[in-house]
């Protein structure tokens, strides 16, 4: 006789709890030593969509019986490994025992887990830092939402939208849709994309150009929500994948280009210097400078906060009014470069006959620019498909074989370098 509100399914039930949870149970064999029937058993929290998570539980601990019995079968395309249940260790924290070291009930615990509301922004805090300093770990399978979430701090440039065609790129071959969260506009209206990621529980996450407070990092690895870094603005922690490209290779090859031309009055609009690529670039040049014999003028070197258009603009303007102007420019990306093309022309000079100006990034508009602009091509499709697949092989359980992860930067000629007059 079936349990009193149960709905029978085919090979598996789901049941509603007191507490308006859904039990999943699934029956998995006989244990062949002791002959009891063996189950698969998962609670979904109530909510908005339990019924469809509870059948998607379903569908997934049927999948997982079926695996064991038939071992030889290859699973279905996009299962992730990543959703198999893992039981409690001993001595692993609870909510309960986290419940109690914050001074609050295990259902708060919970609802600051899933980034639920109806928690005190104070309890908020104490929670997670209960949870940060105790080193808890979710332990039981999370019905994932179908996607791959991609965090950007502003979208403005076009190269979010390749970095998206590369996850998408990756992911849709997994049959998980890409979604994205602009956390500049988030901080803006004082809420938090870490807070937001945990009510959607996403397959894994992809943050782009961010650099990531302690907490934030806390609430996704307590979540068990992983994480991969595309072009960092620092440093990540070590526990945090990173996916880039050789900023420092490019920055010689921008250099060493101009110098083969016979420049020696080289210029240097740099990016912001908290940007570890923006570092890495100027220090590129620096070093083919010094190799050439021809180290680089401090005076002329100027750093800009936002890879910005403005930037290259002012300080091209600033530069060209010295007394003994650069004869080349070598910009931390194409924005900047593009400036520099109009400070050029509103002083009356031509480039390159009179400048020599190179870019980095490689963003479309600078193909059509006149001249069309030299610059350094970042993979940025690829570096997309990279962190996709790094953040489903995390998803799937496995440790990558090498935490950062660089692609080949190339420098791409065309019409705005030329030899000084």
């Amino acid at each position: 006789m079936g349990t009193p509100g149960a709905r029978r399914q085919a090979r598996g039930e789901v049941e509603r709890l007191p507490s308006g949870s859904l039990r999943v149970r699934v029956y998995a064999g006989v244990d062949r030593e002791t002959g009891k029937r063996r189950y698969l058993t998962e609670t979904v929290p109530a909510g908005p969509g339990a019924q469809r998570r509870a059948e998607a539980v379903r569908t997934r601990l049927l999948a997982e019986v079926d695996a064991r019995r038939n071992p030889g079968v290859e699973q279905r395309p996009g299962a992730l490994a990543g959703a198999r249940r893992r039981g409690r260790r001993r001595g692993e924290l609870t909510v309960a025992a986290v419940a109690r070291l914050a001074g609050v009930s295990a259902p708060t615990v919970s609802k600051v887990l899933n980034g639920r509301p109806g928690v005190a922004a104070a309890t908020r805090r104490r929670v997670e830092a209960a949870l940060r300093e105790h080193g808890y770990r979710r332990p039981e399978a999370v019905v994932r939402a179908p996607n791959v979430e991609v965090v950007f701090f502003g979208m403005q440039s076009y190269l979010a939208v390749e970095v998206m065609h590369g996850v998408e790129r990756v992911a849709g071959g997994h049959r998980l849709a890409v979604g994205f969260t602009d956390a500049a506009r988030q901080t803006a209206t004082g809420r938090s994309w870490a807070h937001d990621l945990l009510a959607r529980q996403p397959h894994g996450v992809v943050a782009v150009h961010l650099g990531f407070a302690t907490e934030q990092l806390g609430l996704l690895a307590t979540s068990g929500i992983p994480l991969v870094a595309l072009d960092p603005t620092g440093e990540p922690e070590h526990s945090v994948p990173s996916v880039g490209a050789t900023n420092w290779s490019g920055g010689i090859a921008a250099a060493r280009h101009v110098l083969s031309l016979g420049h020696e009055r080289v210029a240097v609009i740099a990016g912001p210097p908290e940007r570890m690529c923006a570092r890495a670039r100027l220090g590129g040049i620096r070093a083919a400078m010094d190799e050439h014999g021809v180290p680089l003028d401090e005076r002329l070197v100027r750093v800009g906060q936002w890879f910005a258009f403005e930037e290259g603009f002012d300080h091209a303007r600033e530069l060209l009014r010295l007394p003994d102007p650069p004869t080349a420019v070598l910009c931390g990306n194409d924005l900047q470069a593009l400036g520099v093309y109009e400070a050029a022309r509103q002083a009356g000079l031509r480039v390159p006959d009179d400048l020599s100006v190179v870019g980095f990034d490689d963003i479309p508009a600078v193909r059509w620019c006149g001249p069309p602009l030299t610059t350094v091509r970042q993979p940025m499709v690829e570096m997309g498909a990279a962190a996709a697949e790094l953040v489903l092989a995390l998803a799937a359980g496995r440790t990558p074989a090498q935490p950062r992860v660089e692609l080949p930067t190339t420098l791409i000629v065309r019409d705005s370098t030329a030899p000084p007059r």
